[in-house]
């Protein structure tokens, strides 16, 4: 039997070659998408597909977790230009039955000098997923959503490698990032986490809130070693309002 991470890359390399079979590894008839901008089913992703495979795109998968019936990945896609997403899937029998994703266009290098997908890829301390998730969880919720900044140097290392594509390494500069306002409102500002998945040293958290005054999803994926996230990539996407959704799920 694939394992889910087979199972992940099969089916979107189905963005890359257009081949309809790409979306049998879906359960059509429970398939839940959050896609805002992907109609419901399989025959949905069998059209984006085709028409995607048009653009010539090509995908390059960074990194790929398992969590239980869960996969999700860290890629490149280039579609006429680069963009970096995270998609997850949740899988029953060894099929896809609901997905959720976040892109957004690829930039930088940042000031240190990185890019939003180099960096370490080698998923270590597999002992360690649930103390990794629930610190992980412990810092979204304390720090991103309820703004308790004197918390950070609690959570993250001095050292802190940055793949944001606005910021330096460090968590002085994390720090700044996410205490700045601009025009009334700040800059970042999370609501909600939905979601968080876990393999190992690797924790994504599925977030929402605001960038500005913008209705935004957030994906952080953080890497933790010895009770400090020490590495961190993320991409911010627009949330659709809900005139322009192709389906009624919702992005979360």
């Amino acid at each position: 039997m694939a394992s889910k991470r087979d199972l992940i890359q099969k089916l979107l390399k189905g963005i890359e070659t257009g081949d309809a079979a790409a979306a049998d590894v879906v359960d059509e008839e429970k398939y839940i998408q959050h896609n805002p901008q992907t109609h419901e089913g399989s025959e949905g992703l069998a059209a984006l597909f085709a028409r995607l495979s048009k653009t010539n795109p090509r995908i390059t998968f960074t990194r790929v977790f398992e969590d239980g019936d869960f996969a999700f990945a860290h890629n490149e896609y280039d579609f006429s230009s680069l963009r970096v997403a995270f998609e997850v899937f949740r899988f029953e029998d060894s099929k896809a039955v609901e997905h959720w994703d976040n892109i957004q266009p690829m930039m930088g290098p940042n000031p240190s000098g990185r890019s939003m997908l180099d960096g370490a890829t080698e998923i270590t301390d597999l002992d360690k997923t649930t103390a990794n998730r629930n610190l992980a969880r412990e810092y979204a919720e304390r720090v991103l959503v309820r703004r308790q900044f004197g918390l950070l140097d609690t959570y993250i290392d001095d050292g802190l490698v940055q793949h944001n594509p606005d910021l330096a390494d460090g968590v002085a500069a994390y720090r700044a990032y996410l205490e700045v306002s601009e025009n009334g409102a700040f800059r970042i500002q999370y609501h909600k986490i939905h979601r968080v998945l876990a393999e190992g040293n690797f924790v994504l958290c599925m977030s929402e809130g605001y960038r500005g005054r913008v209705h935004s999803s957030f994906y952080d994926l953080f890497r933790v070693a010895d009770n400090k996230i020490v590495e961190h990539w993320d991409t911010i996407e627009v949330i659709a309002p809900r005139s322009e959704w192709k389906n009624e799920n919702g992005k979360f």
